[in-house]
C-alpha cells in the first residue's frame, strides 16, 4: 500500500531494507500475496475494474497489471537471464512514477485504457508468475530474493489500495453496490460498544526509534536513530463515529478557530460537512461502505475513518486534546507488537470484516484505520534512497505530506509494524484514516 499512487496519495516506500530470510520463505510470500490479489479482485466485473472517480485512485485492472509490471521491471528483467517481457509496451503503460525507467502515461487517463482488456492482464500476470517459478528454480542470489520479498510488499500495498478505490468507485455509482454483501456476517459491535476512553501513559525519555533486526522494512524506517520524548498519554481506542457526529452537531465544520488555516481553506473550497461517504438523511446520517449501507446509529460505537488530518485535527483542538507525534506512536506500540517479521494483532485485512469495527480488549494500537500523527513526513537521520529507479520511490516525496500509523481495516496483517509509515498530504479523506488522541 504505499502501495503506489502518486505524489499526495502514497502509502510507502518501495526499497528495502537487510534481508536474511530463506529464499522458500520469500517465495511462499510471494505466492500467497499474487493469490490474495486474484481473490480480491474476484467480487469485480470488468466494468467495476475499469472504475478511477477520484484523482487518488487507479482502477483495480490498473493495480492487477501495476504489480505484474513492478515483479517484470524490477526482478525477472534484471535477474532472469533470456526473459522476454510479456509486451513491449506495458514497459511504459504500467509504469507508475519511475522517471528514470521509461515514459509515464497520465495518471487521470488510466480509466480510459479499455485496452488491454482483463482477460489479457490476467495472461500477463500468469506469464510473470511462472517465470519468477523458473527463477526460484535456479537459485537466485540474495539480491534477487529480496526483490521477490519487495515485490510482495508492494503488492500487499496495492491490495489495500484496491479496495480504498472500490470503496470510492462503488460510493461515486448512484445505485451504491455493496463490494461485499456476505449474508452470515454480523457487525461485531457489542463487543465493546460505548466504550469510554482510557488513558494509556508513558514515561518519555531518550528512546530509539526506526527499524531494527532482519526483517523486512522499506528505506524510510531507516536509520535507527535517538529521540526525546517527553512524558505523553495516548487513547486506548480510536475516536468513534458517535463522538465525531458531536463535533459535527456542534459546528465544528463552521468554527473557523479550531482549524489551521489551510485545513479551513480546504473545508470551504471543497464544502466539508462531515467524513467522506457519510450521507445525511433526514435527521441522521448514513455511512457507506464495503459491505453497504449503515445508519450512523448501528456503528455510531466504530472508529471514525475517511477524514483527513485537517479535520483530524480540527477535531483534537475541539476536544481539548491533539494528536500524537510518529514518535510518540511508535514508542507506545512497539510494547504491543511482537518481534519483527510476525504479525500484530487488530482489526486488519486478515479479520474479514472490511470496516472500522467498535473497539476491542485487550486495547490496540493496530488495525481499523491508519492514524493520522502531528509529524510531518520527513527523512530520518542517515536515510539514503537507493540508487536506480527504485531510489525514485520514497525520498521525492518527503515534502508536503504527514504521517500516519497503525494500519487499517484493509491491510494485511504480515504487512504492518510498529515501524511501519504511511504518508499523505494533508487534505487526503479518501483512505482509511482515523483519529486517536493524545495528551
Amino acid at each position: 500500500m504505499s502501495a503506489t499512487t502518486q505524489s499526495s496519495a502514497r502509502v510507502t516506500t518501495e526499497s528495502t531494507g537487510p534481508l536474511e530470510r530463506p529464499a522458500s520463505a520469500a517465495a511462499s510470500r510471494f505466492r500467497d500475496t499474487r493469490r490474495r490479489t486474484l481473490e480480491l479482485s474476484a467480487p469485480l466485473s470488468p466494468e467495476d475494474m475499469m472504475v478511477q472517480s477520484c484523482a487518488e485512485a487507479s482502477p483495480a485492472k490498473w493495480h492487477l497489471a501495476h504489480t505484474t509490471w513492478f515483479v517484470e521491471s524490477f526482478i525477472l528483467r534484471e535477474f532472469l537471464p533470456g526473459y522476454r517481457v510479456f509486451n513491449e509496451d506495458f514497459t511504459w503503460l504500467f509504469n507508475s512514477y519511475y522517471q528514470s525507467f521509461s515514459a509515464i502515461p497520465e495518471k487521470r487517463l488510466r480509466a480510459s485504457f479499455s485496452r488491454p482488456g482483463v482477460d489479457e492482464v490476467l495472461r500477463y500476470r500468469e506469464h510473470v508468475d511462472h517465470a519468477i517459478e523458473l527463477m526460484l528454480e535456479r537459485n537466485p542470489p540474495p539480491e534477487a530474493v529480496q526483490r521477490i520479498e519487495l515485490g510482495a510488499n508492494h503488492e500487499e500495498q496495492h491490495q489495500e489500495l484496491l479496495l480504498t478505490d472500490i470503496l470510492h468507485a462503488f460510493f461515486s455509482n448512484p445505485l451504491r453496490p455493496a463490494y461485499c454483501s456476505d449474508a452470515s456476517w454480523v457487525y461485531p459491535a457489542a463487543s465493546a460498544g460505548g466504550k469510554k476512553i482510557e488513558w494509556l501513559s508513558f514515561p518519555g525519555g531518550l528512546s530509539e526509534f526506526g527499524h531494527t533486526g532482519d526483517g523486512f522494512c522499506f528505506d524510510n524506517e531507516l536509520e535507527r536513530h535517538r529521540v526525546w520524548l517527553e512524558p505523553f498519554k495516548l487513547a486506548s481506542r480510536l475516536t468513534t463515529c458517535g463522538e465525531f457526529a458531536e463535533f459535527i452537531e456542534d459546528g465544528g465544520y463552521e468554527r473557523s478557530e479550531l482549524w489551521l488555516s489551510a485545513g479551513w481553506d480546504a473545508v470551504k473550497a471543497n464544502g466539508w460537512r462531515a467524513p467522506l461517504y457519510w450521507t445525511r438523511i433526514d435527521e441522521g446520517w448514513s455511512l457507506f461502505t464495503l459491505r453497504g449501507e449503515y445508519p450512523l446509529d448501528a456503528i455510531k460505537d466504530s472508529p471514525v475513518s475517511q477524514v483527513s488530518y485537517f479535520e483530524a485535527d480540527a477535531y483534537a483542538r475541539w476536544a481539548g486534546m491533539r494528536l500524537p507525534t510518529e514518535f510518540e506512536w511508535e514508542g507506545a506500540a512497539a510494547g504491543y507488537a511482537p518481534k519483527t517479521g510476525s504479525s500484530v494483532e487488530g482489526n486488519l485485512l486478515d479479520s474479514g470484516n472490511l470496516l472500522p469495527v467498535a473497539s476491542c480488549e485487550p486495547p490496540s494500537l493496530f488495525g481499523d484505520c491508519w492514524q493520522w500523527t502531528a509529524s510531518a513526513y520527513l527523512a530520518y537521520p542517515g536515510f539514503k534512497s537507493l540508487e536506480g529507479a527504485l531510489g525514485e520511490y520514497n525520498g521525492k516525496f518527503m515534502s508536503g505530506q504527514m504521517v500516519l500509523r497503525g494500519g487499517s481495516c484493509v491491510t494485511p496483517a504480515a504487512h504492518i509494524r510498529a515501524t511501519y509509515r504511511n504518508f499523505f498530504s494533508p487534505e487526503t479523506r479518501w483512505q482509511f484514516s482515523g483519529i486517536r488522541l493524545a495528551q
